[in-house]
């Protein structure tokens, strides 16, 4: 899918009731997912640091990692999502972009560490990749990167928007050496980077 199809999807009426299987369950698992994911996170992330939330949804993650000290700035390409967001949090910095614009909102600032679950699985391999070059581009020397791209032995791209994009490790290893990442020997559902 294109990045604008995955945008317009996430942007129809009811497409948060699908954002995390634990929102068929309830409203506090919902959150208390999030919860959960923000604290694993914090124990990659070293204390205080600023973080992006790229694909931050409705702040089901940046809210709690914000509530553990950090400095946290909440991305998404939907106007919906962000005003979810706002709703829950209006306080929480956050600005709109699909991740090619970044230099528009950021000049040359740059991150102690950023985040991105549940985005990758949407996207084509090429996009997948440009997305994973323009985070890496807005994270500072010795920070963190942490991408939810997942591994599988046939790696496929998607062709429905609540579809799932799988990786080889090769494929993966390729992109993030050129980048200058180096993975760290974490067990967390997702891949952790320094920079």
């Amino acid at each position: 899918m294109t990045p604008d199809e995955v945008i317009a999807a996430w942007d129809q009426p009811g497409a948060t009731a699908s954002i995390h299987p634990t929102r068929g369950i309830s409203e506090g698992a919902y959150w208390a997912s999030g919860e959960a994911q923000a604290a694993l996170l914090a124990q990659d992330i070293p204390a205080g640091s600023r973080v992006m939330d790229f694909g931050c949804g409705d702040g089901r993650v940046a809210i709690p990692l914000r509530a553990l000290g950090y400095d946290v700035t909440g991305v998404d390409a939907s106007p919906n999502m962000l005003a979810a967001l706002n709703r829950h949090a209006p306080d929480l910095a956050t600005f709109r972009s699909d991740g090619s614009d970044f230099g528009k909102h950021l000049g040359r600032r740059k991150f102690d560490a950023v985040y991105c679950l549940a985005v990758l699985i949407h996207h084509s391999h090429e996009t997948g990749q440009q997305l994973v070059e323009r985070l890496r581009a807005v994270v500072r020397k010795g920070g963190i990167l942490v991408l939810d791209w997942p591994v599988a032995d046939e790696p496929a791209e998607t062709n429905a928007w609540i579809g799932v994009t799988t990786w080889s490790r090769d494929q993966q290893d390729q992109i993030t050496k050129r980048l200058g990442l180096t993975r760290l020997d974490v067990d967390r559902p997702w891949a952790v980077y320094q920079a």
